[in-house]
């Protein structure tokens, strides 16, 4: 199989996210607000997660979408910082 040229890969964005256990509550809250349509189109994937904080890698055109998801839930969560790039987090 061939590789996808640049222009038709996903543009990807990384959101540091600061919480108690954020990992358990994400796909919930994401799920609750937009849906599993919108879960599906997010392309949300956990890149490296701690007791107190996560780092999740998301579609760029979702971003808006999921950040007021993270807003708006139940459980205490903020999304400190979105980058392009896993540098760019402060890793």
């Amino acid at each position: 199989m061939k590789a996808l040229i640049p222009s038709h890969k996903e543009n990807k964005r990384y959101l540091f996210i600061r919480g108690k256990n954020p990992k358990q509550f994400i796909e919930n809250a994401i799920f609750d607000f937009i849906g599993i349509s919108g879960l599906s189109k997010c392309g949300l994937s956990f890149i490296e997660s701690a007791p107190t904080f996560v780092v999740i890698c998301i579609n760029r055109e979702m971003v808006d979408l999921v950040r007021a998801s993270i807003a708006i839930s139940p459980e205490k969560m903020e999304v400190e910082k979105v980058s392009g790039t896993l540098k760019g987090l402060g890793k």
